[in-house]
């Protein structure tokens, strides 16, 4: 797997609060797509891997706050598998405005049947990463 994978998204009205920010809660949904493009990268499908029974849950997100996004700002979001381990995934992310660095955070998922039991990373991750 490429130690890291960048995307573009520009901020849409919707995404902002009353002055024009980005809100927070926005920052979270950009992370999951910057995951979501990183697997499919290297030829991972989510899709798959759920219609066979494992899920890929976020069991911890954390999020530092540098610097506000606005409407229409393109950003780019540069996402990092940090760490894999037979049950967990370790992403790191950092996003920009040009070369501004206006946010870094961290998440770790699981992998869990559809009850929820932790189960060893699928064979499609091991062989994507």
């Amino acid at each position: 797997m490429p130690s890291y994978h960048d995307i573009e998204i520009r901020v849409r009205y919707s995404e902002t609060d009353a002055m024009g920010f980005l809100h927070h809660s926005n920052y979270f949904n950009y992370f999951e797509m910057g995951r979501t493009e990183l697997f499919r990268s290297v030829g991972g499908d989510y899709r798959a891997m759920e219609e066979s029974g494992q899920f890929l849950v976020v069991v911890k997100l954390e999020c530092r706050y540098l610097l506000p996004a606005r409407y229409d700002d393109l950003l780019r979001l540069r996402t990092t598998l940090s760490r894999i381990t037979p049950a967990k995934l370790e992403h790191e992310y950092e996003l920009f405005r040009d070369d501004v660095q206006l946010a870094q955070a961290k998440s770790t998922l699981a992998c869990v049947d559809r009850n929820g039991n932790v189960q060893r990373m699928p064979d499609a991750v091991g062989e994507a990463t």
